[in-house]
């Protein structure tokens, strides 16, 4: 369902289902052990994940505050229109960085 891959020193998480109620824990558990890991500099590809529901949204905002608690960062890549037009309409999308693809996501953290 969910998993994560290091790129250089970026937490790369992916999924392949909806991040909603049913599938949530299992999310942040991989996301807590991203962020454990020092100043954790983590990218969520989101261009598998069909849907997000209001307790992925709460997952994503939990997450985004315990890296930013330990100097890091939670960044969105690839989100679907989908995903992106529930992020904007909930305005959890000005709490991050959006960008529209893995690689780039990964690079901003080098700037």
């Amino acid at each position: 369902m969910f998993g994560s891959k290091k790129q250089g020193a970026v937490h790369v998480v992916t999924g392949c289902v909806c991040l909603d109620h049913e599938t949530v824990e299992d999310a942040r558990e991989i996301f807590d052990q991203c962020a454990a890991q020092g100043q954790p500099r983590v990218v969520f590809d989101m261009e598998a994940i069909p849907l997000v529901d209001s307790s992925g949204l709460e997952l994503l905002l939990d997450a985004q505050d315990h890296c930013r608690s330990r100097a890091g960062a939670l960044r969105l890549a690839a989100p679907n229109q989908l995903c992106r037009d529930i992020l904007v309409a909930t305005s959890v999308a000005d709490d991050f960085e959006i960008y529209d693809d893995v690689l780039t996501a990964v690079g901003s953290y080098a700037l």
